[in-house]
């Protein structure tokens, strides 16, 4: 079996190019989680508390990225306390809209999710041993 050669201008890559592009794909997570809570037809998943899982992974998912990014406790509360106060801004934003509904549980899974998305990212190292 032939091993796939990784080509000399990926192997060599500017670990700084590299960063700025990891946290770009991490702001564009940030818009697709504005998008998708903002669009008058959001994607629909059909089981009880689609909704609900549906936050805790996006939230959990945008807080476990950006701490791989950022590893300073200061940095990482940060984070999560933004993130935190997006989750329940977007919820009186949908209120505003007329078409989406304003849910404390979703502000709540949100939460949740950024809280354990941090919990991931500190397990992530033992786990890899």
């Amino acid at each position: 079996m032939r091993h796939a050669r990784i080509p000399p201008h990926v192997e060599h890559q500017d670990p700084l190019i590299l960063r700025r592009l990891f946290v770009a794909i991490g702001w564009a997570l940030v818009g697709a989680i504005l998008w998708l809570s903002l669009t008058p037809q959001p994607p629909h998943v059909d089981f009880e508390q689609s909704d609900k899982v549906g936050h805790f992974i996006a939230y959990g998912g945008l807080m476990f990225w950006f701490c791989l990014l950022y590893r300073r406790t200061r940095t990482r509360l940060a984070y999560a306390a933004g993130f935190i106060a997006m989750g329940i801004a977007i919820e009186f934003l949908q209120r505003a809209t007329g078409y989406r509904s304003f849910e404390v549980l979703d502000m709540v899974a949100d939460a949740i999710g950024v809280l354990l998305g941090w919990a991931a990212a500190l397990a992530l190292p033992r786990l890899l041993k």
